[in-house]
């Protein structure tokens, strides 16, 4: 099915040629200059903002609606389009709300001197070709891909630290592709039931 999206912003491409990518050509210069994400992603009206909050002694990533106010991970009417949250200068970031067949695997603490620790490695070495990109912190990394949405899980052993989840749930996001990952999604399935 050809995308009805530009891949920068997310706007339709309906009337213009087939196989157009993107909005205009403005856009498709941003494009070449910032992190894309896939069309997967910005065709669907799940876009957020966010701030850091601090509880209790700890920094939280709060959402936020485009206009500011407070946003829910499960509240649509909160969300908005990838254009409208691109254009926000709303809190300090972007945020995508997990759902509607999107899900996401979360490494924390899992890179050494810049380098992916055995553990992490072992993981990304058993997915398909599918968009990753680094966390926030740089000490993370954020596997997305398609997921029937599903109960989130959190494990901890080891020393690792694998979170995943399908719904109810969002992400805040860099576009900081990790390596050569493709800006597409890939079917998690396998991995997750192989992790669990």
């Amino acid at each position: 099915m050809e995308s009805t999206g530009c891949e920068y912003c997310g706007a339709s491409l309906k009337l213009l040629r087939t196989g157009a990518r993107f909005c205009s050509t403005k856009h498709r210069v941003y494009a070449s200059r910032k992190p894309r994400f896939p069309v997967e992603m910005t065709d669907k009206a799940r876009w957020l903002r966010w701030k850091l909050v601090n509880r209790n002694g700890r920094q939280t990533k709060v959402p936020l609606t485009v206009a500011g106010r407070a946003a829910s991970s499960t509240d649509s009417g909160t969300w908005s389009s990838f254009g409208e949250a691109n254009a926000s200068s709303a809190g300090v970031g972007m945020g995508f709300a997990l759902g509607d067949g999107i899900g996401c695997i979360d490494l924390d603490h899992c890179f050494d001197d810049g380098n992916l620790l055995p553990w992490a490695q072992e993981i990304v070495d058993r997915c398909p070709a599918t968009f990753m990109e680094v966390s926030q912190s740089g000490e993370g990394l954020h596997i997305f891909g398609l997921l029937p949405e599903g109960g989130g899980r959190n494990i901890r052993s080891g020393g690792s630290n694998v979170e995943f989840y399908s719904v109810g749930r969002y992400m805040a996001v860099t576009g900081e592709r990790f390596k050569n990952s493709p800006s597409k999604l890939a079917d998690l399935s396998e991995v997750v039931a192989s992790v669990i």
